[in-house]
């Protein structure tokens, strides 16, 4: 617990943590960002049969799976910039469903985490933002 009753302050470890975080999401979605683009470069340069050409699927397989892994990469960009805020705001490290003090060792590991160990586990979030 950190000494203002279990609120990390910012300028704690969880801020180094968080932007070291931040700053391998970038560098990832910057990577996935230039694939997405080097694949559809040379997918305009293929023949526009996928069925036929055998390079086709493959490119095409590749391209779905950088942008799907774009896409989670600025989910967890996005996430990290609300960890951010809940850090400067003081909200930082206290579980959304539970209000329990998340432990340090979790938010050093997952920085943009909002639950405990066991509300991620038992998958109390999900159900929870659906309601």
């Amino acid at each position: 617990m950190d000494q203002n009753g279990g609120v990390p302050d910012p300028e704690s470890p969880y801020a180094d943590a968080l932007a070291r975080r931040v700053a391998q999401a970038e560098t990832q979605r910057a990577a996935l960002v230039a694939a997405v683009q080097e694949t559809r470069a040379a997918r305009r340069l293929m023949v526009a049969d996928d069925e036929h050409d055998p390079d086709g699927s493959t490119a095409s397989l590749d391209q779905a799976r950088d942008v799907a892994l774009l896409e989670q990469t600025e989910r967890t960009l996005v996430d990290l910039a609300e960890a951010q805020r809940r850090l400067a705001d003081g909200t930082y490290g206290v579980c959304d469903v539970c209000s329990q003090v998340i432990p340090r060792d979790r938010m050093l590991a997952r920085p943009e985490t909002r639950h405990c160990v066991g509300c991620a586990v038992a998958g109390v979030h999900r159900r929870r933002r659906r309601s």
